[in-house]
């Protein structure tokens, strides 16, 4: 997915007839432009912006079964859910899925142990407990050992339990990149701007490259519409009458360093609405998140001082030193595409997923959650298959192992010889690993030349050089944003969000990319402006107010027209 591979493939676009278009470039989408070139068809995905540019960027980064679900009664989806971490963790993705361990403190004497322990004794037995170890009772002692950020009065005990975790950007990109090593045609700042019909049957999707302002017509027996919360949008552009509506539901997420909560284990805390999670990350703390409708602008959700106040109470109400907005180190908020229809309150809206057949030859998938992704990939390629000509080959993504994942565990047993073999701390060598996997050879390649690519980003210490050259090499980054925001996690994971990384990741990028001066200055002031813009919508008292300062912000792919995919 480097710049050559970008001309090529809108080459392809307009020449090549495709069994599959899949509009939209989230994990859903990724997947079932996986699960269709794995089942031998012909494919193409399409995103208008960057891959994981929406809500799939912008999760708990967490892969788990949903433990406040089995309160829900939607067994189902958790053993569902459970099964895809298992998955996960042990087959397809082992080096960006983690096992990670969460607190459950009790408050409440007598109800309430054999209350969760009989919930997780469920997770535990539909699947929870078979990679990571079951739940563990503590004391009121055992677990401020456990957790000494905790103030005493704020438990009588706890329960300790396991699910995983992942860098959802890093996981979603990486299914594509799968997707594309198994012949797919992957475009993104390729936006859909109409469709294709033949009399009653949609036949492919017109084409705008919002880069260069050409277009084209793909020609497909079938397109899948997985465009999350744009879903009804793009029911509107085939003139097609959807059969569910999606309801967007704004979840925030602050990000604080992590000696501000002193604790070995992740916490999960009950809220009057849903559930608060404190997530370990690296050398952060991910806090969150809220669950409240958005009416605005899709593609840039704001969080405001309301969503961010919300969440320190919350917190707040267990931790002897209180977080202040002073800790917070990162803010980032997202989209939840919820099934309208179930419940007047958003975190009661089904996660289950619907897949529906619009138009003949027009899919849509929505609903569900991201660790699910694979399950609802595989019933949207189901449900076109009838649309198809010929017979269409069952999914076997539950055994096609995302790149990286072969030959990880041997490679992590191996870190200190190539780590003394490239002059880096054995430490910088697992960090690649647990981010490329067995590309870590690749991603090093370059530096045999140009052993400056070793050093860290500056303003970012995380993150090598190398990372930011193998994003615009081998990871489709086109923009400024796509590496500090989704390439890595800089945006979030420093105080100053990208700033102080701008002008060397942009000079570094105009080598591999042939960006003039002028670019190099247009990418980092757009940047700039988005970070600027984000800062001023964190301090307004309403959406409303947040979404007219965050909207002001100019759009680094600036010909994108709504509605988008």
């Amino acid at each position: 997915m480097g710049p050559g591979d970008r001309e090529r493939n809108w080459n392809r676009l307009g020449s090549e007839e495709f069994d599959v278009v899949v509009i939209g470039g989230g994990v859903t989408g990724a997947g079932a432009a996986l699960d269709a070139a794995t089942r031998g068809l012909r494919v193409a995905l399409v995103e208008a912006r960057d891959l994981a540019a929406g809500t799939s960027s912008r999760s708990s980064k967490l892969f788990h079964g949903g433990l406040r679900y089995l309160e829900q009664l939607e067994f189902s989806l958790v053993r569902e859910a459970l099964r895809e971490r298992e998955l996960m963790l042990t087959r397809l993705a082992p080096h960006l899925v983690k096992p990670v361990p969460f607190l459950y403190p009790l408050s409440h004497r007598v109800w309430e142990r054999p209350y969760t322990a009989a919930g997780l004794l469920m997770y535990d037995t539909m699947g929870g407990a078979r990679s990571v170890p079951g739940q563990k009772h503590l004391s009121r002692a055992g677990a401020l050992r456990m957790v000494p950020a905790l103030k005493r009065n704020a438990l009588i005990g706890g329960i300790r339990y396991y699910d995983a975790q992942s860098d959802d950007a890093r996981h979603t990109m990486t299914v594509a990149r799968t997707a594309a090593r198994y012949g797919a045609v992957v475009a993104t700042s390729t936006q859909v701007t109409g469709f294709l019909r033949e009399a009653d049957r949609v036949a492919g999707v017109r084409l705008r490259d919002v880069e260069t302002g050409a277009e084209t017509e793909v020609r497909a027996q079938t397109v899948i519409n997985a465009t999350g919360v744009w879903t009804d949008e793009l029911q509107r552009l085939s003139g097609s009458r959807g059969q569910f509506r999606v309801r967007a539901s704004k979840g925030v997420h602050i990000v604080v360093p992590r000696d501000r909560i002193v604790s070995e284990v992740g916490m999960i805390l009950r809220t009057e609405k849903s559930v608060l999670f404190v997530v370990p990350w690296g050398g952060h703390w991910i806090v969150g998140t809220t669950d409240t409708d958005w009416n605005l602008d899709l593609a840039h959700p704001a969080a405001t001082k309301k969503d961010i106040d919300y969440i320190l109470e919350h917190v707040n109400t267990v931790l002897a030193t209180p977080l202040t907005h002073a800790d917070i180190e990162g803010v980032y908020a997202g989209l939840r595409p919820l099934l309208a229809g179930e419940s007047d309150e958003s975190s009661k809206l089904s996660r289950e997923h619907a897949v529906a057949r619009v138009a003949p030859g027009l899919v849509a998938i929505a609903g569900g959650k991201y660790t699910t992704y694979r399950v609802m990939a595989a019933d949207a390629v189901d449900a076109v298959a009838p649309d198809l000509s010929g017979r269409v080959a069952s999914s076997i993504t539950d055994r096609v192992p995302l790149l990286g994942a072969d030959g990880y565990h041997a490679l992590v047993n191996q870190a200190d010889q190539i780590a003394s073999a490239h002059g880096v701390h054995p430490y910088r060598i697992r960090h690649l690993l647990d981010r490329y996997g067995s590309q870590v050879h690749e991603v090093l390649a370059p530096t045999a030349d140009r052993p400056e690519l070793l050093k860290p980003v500056p303003g970012a210490s995380a993150y090598l050089l190398a990372e930011v050259a193998y994003a615009c090499t081998h990871e489709g980054a086109l923009h400024l944003e796509d590496v500090l925001t989704r390439r890595t996690r800089i945006s979030i994971e420093y105080p100053h969000r990208g700033v102080e990384s701008a002008e060397p990741v942009a000079r570094l990028m105009a080598e591999v990319l042939g960006w003039d001066e002028e670019r190099i200055a247009r990418e980092i002031e757009v940047y700039t402006a988005r970070v600027e813009a984000e800062r001023d919508s964190q301090t307004q008292p309403d959406d409303e107010a947040a979404d007219a300062k965050r909207s002001a912000a100019p759009e680094v792919r600036d010909r994108i027209e709504e509605p988008i995919a």
